[in-house]
């Protein structure tokens, strides 16, 4: 934990284990905001199944997350309004370029700050 983390918000499929209520180190948990049950399992290779790659479980995920605007938004806003807000997850995510919480962060920027919309460039004709 660090001073300026903010808000602490856990993001994984399942709650961690062995670590009492009062003593969780994240302000909440949004299971919401986390891969599906079927997507957590094929990523993982649960089941007998084969590992999905990183292309699909990001496309995947994303999909899944549109679902969750409510969340997205919700958190989102907060950010908007100079709220620091720390996505945290499992500690068996040791990769942060391949875990869920580095698109949920990017879902929460891109909500909070959306880019302008692109101009259409001046077409100018000569007659």
């Amino acid at each position: 934990m660090e001073p300026d983390d903010g808000y602490r918000l856990l993001v994984c499929r399942y709650r961690p284990r062995g670590v009492a209520k009062e003593k969780e180190p994240w302000d909440a948990w949004c299971s919401a905001l986390s891969p599906s049950v079927e997507l957590h399992a094929d990523v993982y290779g649960k089941d007998g199944r084969p590992r999905i790659e990183w292309s699909e479980y990001e496309r995947r995920f994303l999909v899944e997350m549109e679902r969750h605007r409510f969340w997205i938004d919700g958190f989102a806003a907060r950010v908007r309004k100079g709220e620091t807000i720390t996505v945290l997850c499992s500690s068996a995510c040791v990769d942060p370029a391949r875990c869920h919480r580095t698109l949920v962060k990017r879902l929460f920027e891109e909500a909070a700050f959306p880019p302008a919309p692109a101009k259409t460039p001046s077409v100018i004709r000569r007659r």
